[in-house]
């Protein structure tokens, strides 16, 4: 039973790193550019303060040049989920993989990156259970083009979505799209997941009719499709520009992954048949 007395004991709620480095600018810069971490802020004219965030995970920096350089090759070991998918990002952002992704005797799948100050950052996850099948690759690549109905209508159908439209609405709804993310089985060219990105293009987004056949989930097509998304967002979204999307609470630590965040908002469906 709680007493008086517990509601004035004091307790942590919170703890961070506070790392040295040379330059606080460029060191949250390759953080957040390179890294990923979305949450990233400076202090001080100029800036020798600073930090990164992602999610529940904070760092911190403050510059110092000569403690930097005496101390040097200061650690900071990250718990993650989906480290496989983590990992692949970091290869492809030239990120400073010095020790390569591998699993360790005392039960974790783990690598090691360098920070442009010799920092080392492990990103850790639990291994599979001993027995557990090993994913191998998936023939499945992801493009970027044009949807056609019958594909739409089949991929709905595999997630158990019923669309009544007919076909014609369906095609305005498909051409006004500003991208579409489309999986293919690279064996038959047949799409077997997708994700539509609307908008006026210039200040917002909105990403809506996220879909894997039911035969292709959990196995991490979704992500390559989210991926995908991010990358042509990056590239054309100008900055500052709001990306929205709605989902269910379940589904909310997919989309983390990939830089979205909570947030309160209100939504009004127009319904004539009133």
């Amino acid at each position: 039973m709680e007493t008086t007395d517990d509601l004035h004991e004091p307790f942590i709620v919170h703890a961070e790193p506070v790392i040295l480095v040379r330059d606080v600018v460029e060191t949250v810069r390759y953080w957040h550019e390179v890294l990923g971490f979305p949450g990233h802020w400076t202090w001080g004219t100029p800036s020798n303060h600073g930090g990164v965030s992602w999610h529940g995970a904070f760092v911190q920096f403050s510059q110092d040049t000569t403690a930097a350089d005496r101390i040097g090759g200061q650690c900071v070991w990250l718990r993650v989920r989906n480290i496989r998918a983590l990992y692949e990002i970091h290869q492809s952002r030239k990120a400073r993989i010095i020790t390569g992704l591998e699993r360790q005797p005392w039960g974790f799948e783990e690598y090691v990156v360098n920070d442009l100050d010799g920092n080392y950052i492990t990103f850790a996850a639990p291994a599979q259970a001993a027995g557990a099948l090993k994913s191998e690759p998936l023939p499945v690549r992801v493009v970027g083009r044009t949807l056609a109905v019958a594909e739409y209508r089949k991929l709905a159908g595999s997630v158990g979505w019923t669309n009544t439209q007919p076909d014609e609405i369906l095609q305005k709804k498909l051409n006004a799209t500003l991208f579409t993310a489309v999986a293919e089985n690279v064996e038959t060219g047949e799409a077997i997941g997708c994700a539509l990105v609307l908008g006026d293009g210039l200040s917002f987004f909105y990403i809506k009719d996220v879909m894997v056949g039911r035969e292709w989930q959990r196995r991490r097509v979704g992500s390559a499709i989210m991926r995908e998304i991010k990358r042509w967002l990056d590239t054309n979204a100008p900055d500052g520009a709001l990306v929205g999307l709605f989902t269910g609470e379940g589904l909310a630590s997919f989309y983390q992954q990939t830089g979205f965040s909570e947030a309160f908002g209100m939504i009004r469906i127009i319904d004539r048949s009133q």
